[in-house]
């Protein structure tokens, strides 16, 4: 890729209205990252050249907010597994038939995935977890799962069809230490950073550089899923503050 450039994604809306204050929000096309990708280099080739930071003394969301997807963090920690590598126990094959699939991504409902969320949340967690969902089920209560097990089951993406390729056969947990990696990150480029894990039903905040960077705030910004999580290709991402009125110059 000769140039790096912010698109805005097919149906995704450029501009964002929100207490009174009008968002742009950007993707950036990058290369594929692999496990040899190395993340620094990455994002001050890719995202540096795009960011405009916050002036000195002003507020924190008044410049750029870099958006970074989990999956390609996770990629570039080494994260990814082939299918065919991993190993499910009996505890994952039991647990995986009782999560419903969707038709945005297979969650933990292969013996795969859910064997990765046992592996990074520990069986017991796990087993407490499923208790809790098997609770709130009998109360009509959804969510009870992922309340216990925490982000790192509810992170685990699993092999889709619409996956980018080679992705496709790899179940990705997430990334480690997103927080202190968000602050590894605005630290290298020098504007607040968040690392997201978005689908097109709802989103979550992984890791973030300030407090001030809240879920109120980002998650009504982030809804229509920016980066995409198919062919798109575009892990990175940018959040600016613009004029108030959308119809002025960038």
């Amino acid at each position: 890729m000769d140039k790096t450039r912010l698109i805005v994604n097919a149906e995704k809306e450029e501009f964002i209205v929100q207490d009174g204050k009008v968002y742009a929000v950007y993707a950036i096309p990058t290369e594929l990252i692999t496990a040899k990708t190395r993340l620094d280099e990455f994002l001050l080739y890719y995202a540096a050249p795009l960011l405009r930071k916050t002036a000195k003394g002003a507020p924190l969301l008044s410049g750029d907010i870099l958006l970074v997807s989990e999956k390609a963090v996770a990629i570039a920690q080494g994260k990814a597994r082939l299918v065919s590598e991993v190993n499910a126990g009996k505890l994952a094959r039991f647990l995986c038939r009782f999560v419903k699939k969707t038709e945005y991504g297979i969650g933990l409902a292969m013996p795969e995935t859910m064997e990765c969320a046992v592996e990074e949340c520990g069986k017991a967690r796990i087993m407490l977890a499923a208790a809790a969902g098997a609770l709130g089920k009998l109360l009509g209560q959804k969510g009870w799962f992922y309340r216990i097990a925490g982000y790192k089951a509810a992170a685990v993406d699993g092999p889709c069809a619409f996956t980018l390729p080679p992705y496709d056969r790899y179940v990705v947990p997430a990334p480690n230490a997103p927080n202190k990696t968000a602050r590894h990150i605005a630290a290298l480029l020098g504007v607040p950073t968040v690392i997201i894990d978005c689908n097109d039903i709802g989103g979550r905040i992984l890791g973030r550089s300030h407090k001030g960077l809240t879920d109120r705030f980002l998650l009504p910004l982030l809804r229509q899923n920016p980066l995409g999580q198919s062919h798109e290709q575009t892990p990175l991402g940018i959040l600016r503050l613009h004029s108030p009125s959308p119809t002025a110059a960038l």
